[in-house]
């Protein structure tokens, strides 16, 4: 296709492809599909090839799975790689597995190191080995350091391609060796130099446009800055983001144990890292496993949910066990009955939002012991202020409703001291998980649900047996 046929359908972008709902129009991809089964390479690459990595990898997903490896193999060196990282791993692990190892070799050359890295991972130790045979010894040696750190790390995370000076040249000199350097040497994008010693010790850093302001003459030691933050090679990706997030970063240095300079990360990794983790912990709260994705079989998903229903299945006939305490009492009056899953279920509601609160603020390091003791006082008293209020209105409507004052007294007090409970639950027990490094965000969800359970059906059965006794 010629350049400015590649020029127009940029310019054109998503708007061209995409519906009002974000999935593609159906005769851009109709028009694909037709070029597939066709075996049309020059087709298949006026439609696709001048998309961006992201419209391409929802390209993928949207096509059929014996589709996709077609589609890589029509477009040959128009395929972009790097699409391959903007979908989910069993999209991504389904073409790489089908693809000669040399194909893929030739398509993580020009990927940059930390997308290499991503496709690389998870492949089998023979067909990473292989792949990484083909490269060129440098590029070889790069990835081979990166895959050895820690799943998950700042050092997975990190580009190894970077631009650094030594303290003593001048601005000018800087300016002219990034002019003249090979295209090769250089990362797609950058918004810093890094400043290092003989031993390539990090000194700090010098943002382009602090360069370009400076007079040619001016020494890179003084003007660049000594305080950018840094990170480990071995630290999580997770605090790697909250540093991004605190200090407002585009970009920041990764040093080693000697303080050596090993890579950059870059915002745009982090967006991923960011969205990941929430992805992982909303899964997380729903007794979800974090690498279940729609692309998964229903086998493998029916396998992967059913750990937390038979927990859940568990904590019921706990909570069922309760209920057989008061059969009696539940035999002479059938109002309890009716109204005893109310008193559970507000109680539920509430603990389920202290505890997404709390589950949230553990991720974030917004809770601690400092301020542990404040958050868990404001939880009670909102638990009790709520209780007091849906207490009063459900007395009243359930008093008027079966023509009896006192079980209205009844609900409206078990329902104060549920959702006080479960306020309590609902912050205590994600604490007491996460003391014991145990994910609160996998774990809690039951165990909050069994807390009002039990208390709900408990306080409002005890309490209507203790007040109905008296009377």
């Amino acid at each position: 296709m010629a350049d400015m046929e590649e020029q127009d359908l940029i310019a054109a972008g998503s708007a061209s492809i995409y519906d009002e709902d974000g999935g593609f129009k159906s005769e851009f991809l109709d028009k694909v599909k037709a070029a597939l089964a066709a075996g049309d390479a020059e087709g298949v690459i006026e439609l696709a090839g001048a998309l961006h990595e992201s419209d391409l990898g929802a390209l993928l997903v949207a096509l059929d799975s014996d589709q996709r490896l077609r589609l890589v193999e029509l477009m040959g060196p128009h395929f972009d790689f790097a699409a391959l990282t903007e979908i989910d791993a069993n999209i991504r692990d389904e073409i790489l597995e089908e693809l000669p190892n040399r194909a893929v070799a030739e398509g993580v050359r020009e990927l940059e190191s930390d997308d290499a890295v991503t496709l690389l991972e998870d492949l089998e130790p023979e067909d990473q080995a292989e792949i990484l045979g083909a490269l060129p010894p440098i590029d070889r040696a790069q990835l081979q350091r990166s895959l050895d750190y820690p799943e998950h790390s700042a050092g997975r995370l990190m580009q190894t391609t970077f631009v650094t000076a030594p303290p003593y040249w001048t601005a000018g000199q800087a300016i002219d060796v990034m002019r003249d350097a090979d295209e090769a040497d250089l990362p797609d994008s950058f918004f810093e130099i890094f400043i290092v010693d003989p031993a390539h010790r990090l000194l700090g850093t010098l943002f382009l446009d602090t360069l370009l302001r400076a007079r040619s003459t001016t020494l890179l030691q003084d003007i660049m800055s000594s305080d950018r933050r840094r990170v480990e090679v071995t630290e999580d990706q997770e605090d790697v983001a909250r540093v991004f997030e605190r200090y407002n970063l585009v970009s920041v240095a990764v040093v080693d144990e000697g303080e050596r300079l090993v890579g950059v990360i870059t915002i745009d990794d982090v967006v991923d890292v960011i969205q990941e983790e929430a992805d992982a912990n909303l899964k997380a709260l729903g007794g979800v496993s974090e690498s279940e994705e729609l692309s998964d079989t229903v086998w493998w998903t029916t396998k992967s949910r059913f750990v937390w229903l038979f927990v859940n299945l568990i904590t019921a006939f706990v909570a069922s066990a309760v209920l057989g305490l008061f059969e009696g009492s539940l035999q002479k009056m059938v109002a309890l009955a009716v109204l005893a899953p109310i008193v559970a279920s507000q109680g539920g509601n509430a603990a389920t939002q202290t505890m997404t609160v709390v589950v949230r603020a553990l991720a974030t390091r917004e809770l601690s012991h400092s301020n542990a003791t404040r958050v868990l006082w404001r939880e009670i008293f909102v638990g009790a202020l709520n209780g007091a209020a849906f207490g009063v209105l459900t007395g009243v409507v359930a008093g008027y409703w079966f023509g009896l004052a006192g079980i209205g007294v009844v609900i409206a007090l078990a329902m104060l001291t549920n959702l006080v409970a479960g306020a309590l639950g609902g912050i205590l027990i994600p604490r007491i998980l996460d003391h014991f490094d145990i994910d609160p965000a996998v774990s809690s969800s039951a165990f909050v649900t069994t807390v009002t359970d039990v208390v709900g059906y408990g306080s409002f059965l005890g309490i209507a047996t203790l007040w109905f006794s008296l009377g």
